[in-house]
């Protein structure tokens, strides 16, 4: 569907808020699924939002008014140049190179709030002139389904991601609010930084003795330590409110496996090098993250699901045939919005709610800076925009969000959905400012659901036999 298709759907969403306000639809959704795709930005990714069919350059702006798309379509921001500017030029989705997005490449780009150092980035692979300076053209469609969604329901102009560095971090905040060792780590302003290393070790509590990841604390970079921590995650809150769980992920060692990192849930069977043997990780983490369109088919979906796809499906740069991301991410919103009813009478378009993000930007250029946090967490709180997208029947086509929303604001959502105190955990969900109830609201009728044009189903990732990779291979 393209942009005509969503603005249609809006005068049918106006027309039934006023019978539907007399009682709220729903309490609460039963299902939560959060997709985590890989590296990229606002401006990089989204630039279709401001050309037709899905818009037009009045669509956009640096500075939005009401349902603009802030995406900055000229002039990017660069003090290397000799005009201070480049113009971005277009790329493809899948490309032969990678630029970092550490914690130091954040300091390059950040500029001290300027947000004109990208040129400094280090780039990896067949690099073109000004690497950082550039955005996944559309010539060819392959972005149409994230498009769609962004234009058919709720778009965040200010989703920031948690951390200022890369994945491990990322995973970290999405899954249990810091990437922090230890709660008073956390109140000290510690946290692990980077990505394990040696580059592509086992990562977490059964990683070999040899990998570390690098921390930070309000006096800089320091120390590295073994990638094993110990506090509490959202998944503990909900094991406590008697609410199921699943984590999707293509591998049980990797930076991106978020639970494999917490001591109590992966119990390891060694203190180095052995397995993750804990009843929560064991009965909790799916290695095959198309099982989570085989959940959906069978009315098995968990109340609340981490979603993280292979390298094909990522969005990750340097990987010419990794242009599987946007129909990967369609497939499940489709498996959810054509479903039919379950055995049990759910209908679970009308009780879901898909939230679809990027870990980090991946080194790609962003005009918008972050709100860098008060001192301890201010050294690494917050880092840059990350696309966002809400979809469920109870938000309106064509909605843009314009307040600031971060990791933090994904776990108090989940946590106000479930009836658990937002906040509880006291770390990024208690520092967030926001819990995307604006995105939605349950008093009006479910939308009837449309499905997103793709050129590839759910049946496609079901039966795929590609070898499961690592969304990234920083």
């Amino acid at each position: 569907m393209l942009k005509e298709v969503a603005k249609a759907l809006w005068p049918f969403v106006v027309v039934s808020v006023a019978p539907a306000l007399a009682v709220a639809q729903i309490a609460n959704f039963q299902h939560v699924i959060v997709v985590i795709q890989e590296n990229r930005s606002p401006d990089n990714l989204f630039q279709g939002l401001c050309v037709p069919p899905f818009g037009t350059s009045s669509s956009c702006s640096a500075k939005p008014s009401g349902p603009q798309y802030n995406i900055l379509t000229s002039n990017w921001l660069d003090k290397n140049s000799p005009t201070g500017f480049t113009q971005p030029l277009p790329i493809h989705l899948g490309i032969a190179y990678d630029l970092s997005h550490s914690h130091k490449a954040f300091v390059s780009m950040y500029d001290r709030g300027k947000m004109d150092g990208a040129g400094g980035v280090v780039c990896l692979g067949a690099c073109p002139t000004t690497p950082q300076y550039k955005y996944v053209g559309n010539k060819q469609h392959t972005l149409d389904p994230y498009l769609e969604l962004a234009t058919q329901y709720g778009w965040a102009n200010y989703m920031f991601q948690t951390n200022q560095g890369s994945s491990f971090p990322a995973h970290q905040f999405l899954f249990g609010g810091t990437s922090a060792p230890s709660t008073p780590d956390d109140a000290a302003g510690i946290f692990a930084s980077e990505n394990s290393t040696p580059v592509g070790a086992t990562a977490g509590c059964i990683a070999l003795a040899t990998t570390s990841v690098e921390l930070i604390d309000p006096t800089g970079e320091h120390q590295r330590i073994f990638p094993c921590f110990e506090h509490q995650t959202l998944a503990d809150l909900l094991d406590n409110a008697g609410i199921a769980w699943k984590y999707y992920t293509p591998g049980v060692g990797l930076d991106w496996t978020a639970p494999n990192a917490i001591e109590h849930i992966c119990q390891p069977s060694a203190p180095t090098g052995g397995k993750c043997t804990g009843p929560d990780f064991v009965n909790n983490v799916d290695l095959k993250p198309a099982d989570v369109l085989t959940d959906i088919g069978n009315c098995k979906l968990a109340a609340v699901s981490w979603v993280i796809p292979s390298g094909t499906n990522s969005d990750h740069a340097a990987k010419l045939v990794n242009i599987g991301g946007p129909a990967w991410v369609a497939s499940i919103v489709n498996a959810v919005g054509n479903n039919p009813v379950c055995p049990n009478g759910e209908v679970y378009w009308n009780n879901t709610a898909i939230l679809v993000t990027w870990d980090d930007w991946g080194g790609w250029y962003d005009h918008e800076p972050p709100t860098v946090l008060p001192q301890p967490q201010g050294d690494y709180q917050y880092g840059f925009r990350v696309p966002f997208v809400f979809v469920s029947a109870y938000t309106p086509a064509a909605y843009v969000d314009n307040q600031r929303h971060d990791f933090g604001s994904v776990l108090r959502f989940i946590e106000h959905n479930f009836g658990i105190t937002e906040g509880a955990l006291a770390f990024a969900d208690a520092r967030a400012a926001t819990d995307l109830t604006s995105f939605y609201n349950p008093n009006l009728l479910p939308r009837p659901f449309l499905t997103i044009s793709a050129p590839k189903g759910a049946q496609y990732f079901i039966n795929d036999t590609t070898p499961l990779t690592d969304p990234d291979d920083d």
